[in-house]
């Protein structure tokens, strides 16, 4: 009596709308719908194990988001809530930014100073299976809750990286991920901004970081470096906020979605936080979204350099649309431009100057002779005044990174011939 009820509370459904669907011409539409209620009900009464309501509509719904594209999907309650603490800044797991690719895991970015961080977990890693068990067949939402767990509970994790010839084993331990969204430091009279994703913290960090940088450097202040590498992206308007620092006027981003009039533009307010220094914006393979907009944005006004590897290219807009007492649907409304008209969407940004991170070692050579060398040499009478500065970085970071230590020399040659040119 229970299942023929259900059975009928559906068609009801369906019914109520198909006088509506005739009058759109989509007449096959309640033949789908009946259908879809013919199928539920079969599996409702002869599937092997017994399956809830909940769990077949919840399954049904996530099925059909995530068959359009892979950042649509359901989110029950309980992953709304972990949504809604993640772009807070704060949240549980691991510490990695994920998406799904032919099936299994690929990992966007791991997230600064996380378990996963500190593992050894790299962009473009994919992840096969989780304590065991194959990934192929679950969904992102599925993938991610099997991921998060109790604080201090290990997980292990079986990695496929591109360039080995054999998966291995990760075992990470979950904690509390509480994301500092924004770093920063001198390095060589430069302030470096380190970006990690741009969540409710990113514009007041970036605002506070830039001021007490350049409180510190006065007028020796450089140029600026903007790190997005391995940042996933986020919250748009963050995003925004971070381009318009650094740009006066004209447009930053505009969405556009299926209707030509869903258009939305987003422009720079007057005031530069850089105050008209050089600006150069280092990506790579993990800069995906908020990231992408940042460096389109800087890179279209010529306002940066943009110096790295190509970004990830995921240029499209993921609506969250609440639904009372159900949790809440992702789903994928319009595509970012950047102010010239690019899509990011599957091409990414590609840098001004590529530059693949590397490790640079000293090669064995004989003692190179110099006049120095020679007996009875004149003395130098240079006072040592024209020595390059060693700027005031805390460490070695400069000379560890290939593509920072890159962007630094880059600063330094544009305010080389900067002073030359006046």
């Amino acid at each position: 009596m229970k299942r023929s009820a259900l059975y009928l509370v559906l068609m009801g459904l369906v019914c109520s709308a198909a006088p509506a669907m005739a009058q759109s011409g989509s007449s096959d539409t309640y033949r789908q719908l009946q259908l879809f209620g013919d199928v539920f009900e079969r599996v409702r009464s002869d599937y092997v194990e017994e399956v809830t309501d909940e769990t077949l509509i919840e399954k049904a719904i996530n099925g059909m988001l995530t068959s359009l594209d892979p950042h649509s999907s359901y989110l029950n309650a309980k992953s709304y809530r972990d949504m809604q603490v993640q772009t807070k800044g704060e949240f549980g797991g691991l510490g990695i930014e994920v998406t799904m690719e032919n099936g299994v895991v690929k990992v966007v970015s791991p997230i600064d100073d996380t378990p996963a961080y500190r593992a050894g977990v790299k962009a473009g890693d994919f992840i096969t299976r989780i304590d065991g068990q194959q990934v192929l067949g679950l969904t992102l939402t599925e993938a991610v809750e099997r991921m998060r767990g109790p604080v201090d509970t290990s997980i292990a994790l079986t990695i496929s990286r591109p360039g080995q010839e054999r998966p291995f084993d990760i075992s990470i331990t979950r904690a509390i991920i509480k994301i500092q969204s924004v770093r920063s430091r001198i390095e060589r009279n430069a302030p470096y901004v380190r970006i990690t994703s741009f969540n409710e913290q990113t514009e007041t960090g970036l605002k506070k970081a830039m001021t007490s940088l350049k409180k510190k450097l006065g007028d020796n202040m450089r140029g600026v470096v903007l790190d997005l590498r391995n940042n996933p992206g986020g919250l748009l308007e963050q995003a925004v906020a971070v381009a318009d620092a650094f740009l006066d006027r004209g447009e930053i981003v505009s969405t556009r979605g299926r209707s030509a009039d869903d258009v939305q533009r987003f422009s720079a307010r007057n005031g530069d936080m850089s105050e008209g220094k050089p600006v150069v914006v280092l990506i790579n393979g993990g800069s995906a979204s908020a990231s992408e907009i940042v460096a389109g944005a800087l890179q279209d006004h010529r306002r940066a350099l943009v110096l790295g590897t190509k970004s990830f290219g995921k240029g499209s807009v993921q609506t969250v649309i609440p639904l009372a007492g159900h949790g809440a649907m992702r789903l994928t409304t319009s595509r970012y431009y950047t102010p010239s008209g690019r899509s990011i969407q599957a091409t990414g940004i590609e840098p001004d100057i590529e530059i693949v991170q590397s490790r640079v070692e000293p090669i064995e050579s004989r003692p190179q002779r110099s006049e120095a060398s020679l007996r009875n040499a004149l003395v130098s009478e240079d006072n040592g005044d024209d020595k390059p500065d060693a700027g005031t970085s805390s460490g070695t970071s400069a000379t560890e990174d290939y593509q920072l230590g890159r962007a630094l020399d880059l600063l330094r040659g544009i305010t080389l011939y900067g002073r030359r040119t006046n």
